[in-house]
């Protein structure tokens, strides 16, 4: 969806310092939380057309292999999860490699393709209380940096909450900051239980509904942080990212990492479009 205005109000560029508790409650981490880039939600309104269906290059870094932790934020993960965190541990798991991650590998950067290599260091949960509102980036960013205040480098945070979607317009988002100086991508997930909004079409896969959408949306952020990480890489000329050009559309069969399936929109490829190529023109899921 649109890239630089936002259905909710979101901090941009924001300089914020806070304490860290226990062991380290001296030290005090600096975080820096770019915008956020939001997954519209079905019906919500999005930017304009664009001018050319082709995505842009924009001269910043793509991912060149990607390591994963997620985040499961919120009192009621460690009572009442349901399948959904074994089953995003699984989706990280098995995503790497696969030839839906290769969908986003023609994307380039001065270093060189996109790569489809993604590692899983497994989650963690924070029983604290999420938000009970669409929280800023900032406040992702620090949840990050609670758990992880000297994160990997370029490694991507996914934070998982319990709250439900609400008013929201979008399931989903996108972004990029800084810890310490360290630089870290990082994306946010409302629990999309029985959420019509957000819903690709029920319980598919063998996973519960919540997973299944889930599931969907997860892959959506992944592939933009793989082909535009800090915002400023690959999109379309009104702002659209590459899991957006091809969002609420999916192919005839189900996406497989391995033993596990995944009902999961595709995404947009230049290279598809071109040749008249895709289960629509310009979106491809690797099936």
């Amino acid at each position: 969806m649109w890239r630089r205005a936002s259905l909710i109000s979101v901090l941009s560029l924001a300089l914020i310092s806070l304490g860290v508790s226990g062991a380290t409650a001296s030290k005090r981490d600096v975080l820096h939380a770019n915008t956020a880039h939001e997954f519209a939600a079905k019906g919500a309104r999005v930017g304009g057309a664009s001018t050319s269906p082709n995505l842009l290059y924009h001269g910043g870094p793509v991912q060149h292999g990607s390591s994963v932790r997620a985040i499961f934020w919120g009192s009621s993960w460690p009572t009442s999860a349901g399948d959904k965190i074994t089953g995003i541990d699984t989706f990280y798991n098995g995503v790497g490699g696969t030839n839906y991650a290769k969908t986003n590998t023609e994307y380039t950067d001065s270093v060189g393709n996109v790569s489809a290599s993604v590692s899983y260091a497994g989650h963690q949960v924070d029983s604290s209380a999420a938000p009970r509102r669409a929280p800023s980036t900032s406040a992702v960013l620090a949840e990050v940096a609670k758990l992880y205040p000297s994160p990997t480098p370029g490694g991507y945070y996914p934070v998982y909450v319990d709250t439900k979607r609400g008013h929201a317009g979008y399931c989903a988002w996108h972004s990029s900051g800084t810890i310490n100086g360290i630089q870290v991508q990082f994306a946010f997930f409302f629990n999309l239980d029985g959420d019509p909004g957000c819903d690709p079409g029920g319980a598919l896969g063998g996973h519960s509904q919540g997973l299944t959408a889930l599931g969907n949306v997860t892959g959506h952020e992944l592939s933009e942080m793989l082909t535009d990480p800090r915002l400023n890489a690959w999109y379309d000329s009104s702002g659209s990212e590459n899991a957006d050009k091809c969002a609420w559309t999916f192919g005839s069969s189900l996406v497989s990492f391995g033993s596990s399936s995944w009902k999961i929109q595709g995404n947009w490829s230049n290279a598809a479009y071109n040749s008249n190529a895709g289960y629509q023109p310009g979106c491809i899921d690797g099936n």
